[in-house]
């Protein structure tokens, strides 16, 4: 078997034992168990076990929103109709609660929580990506900011939500969404008023160097580029 499929295995073999022992080496060993497969494989396709469990847990789910994304027909909603829908099939696509609250508790730990912002910020890129976002300045970056707060707030609320439907977590995405488009309003009314642009075009001038990360090539350190132009 191929590395993908490997852990591929391991997870699918891990789902049943993640409610009762977490993302944990527990759940990691009794995949390994119940797979059959060498503990030294295991290990050497998931290096730090449950955790690498988890993330590739995180992202079936990101393939799925992806695929639903690509067959639903989105053309007759507004672009912040699409954003929701997009947060909810990624939402739906998680096949148990309990997987993704015990991942929540993972990646609330110091030492993990770089994984999780990491995954959560992939999952908004890929969202943006996926509904044809093109910017390539400082907006790449607020974008999916302001996406990865709603989507993680989002998550929270919807973990405690037993209404018919998840209709109270879409509600609650709606409004967070809603408060998205509002602070969009109001750059756009600070762009377009004299006095307020005059106040920050210093800085504006300063962020309009910013540059999305170029998909091109590798780039080290922090993600994105500055533009010696304007």
């Amino acid at each position: 078997m191929t590395d993908p499929e490997i852990k591929a295995k391991l997870l699918d073999a891990a789902r049943m034992h993640v409610p009762f022992d977490g993302w944990s080496d527990a759940a990691f060993q009794a995949a390994i168990r119940d797979t059959g497969i060498d503990p030294g494989v295991a290990r050497a396709v998931c290096p730090r076990g449950a955790v690498d469990l988890a993330l590739a847990y995180h992202e079936e789910g990101d393939e799925l929103m992806i695929e639903r994304l690509t067959t639903e027909d989105l053309s007759r909603m507004r672009f912040r109709d699409r954003v929701a829908a997009a947060v909810r099939y990624r939402l739906e696509a998680c096949d148990d609660k309990e997987l993704v609250r015990r991942g929540v508790t993972l990646f609330s730990l110091p030492n993990y929580a770089p994984d999780g912002a990491k995954a959560i910020w992939n999952t908004c890129d890929k969202i943006w990506t996926a509904l044809g976002d093109t910017s390539d300045d400082v907006n790449w970056y607020t974008k999916r900011a302001t996406l990865s707060g709603v989507y993680s707030a989002t998550v929270l609320y919807w973990l405690g939500d037993d209404s018919p439907g998840h209709e109270a977590t879409w509600g609650f995405l709606d409004r967070r969404i809603d408060d998205v488009m509002r602070f969009e309003k109001f750059k756009a009314q600070v762009r377009d008023n004299k006095l307020l642009s005059g106040l920050v075009a210093g800085p504006m001038k300063v962020l309009g160097k910013v540059r999305a990360p170029r998909p091109d090539r590798h780039q080290a350190g922090m993600p994105g580029r500055w533009s010696r132009q304007g």
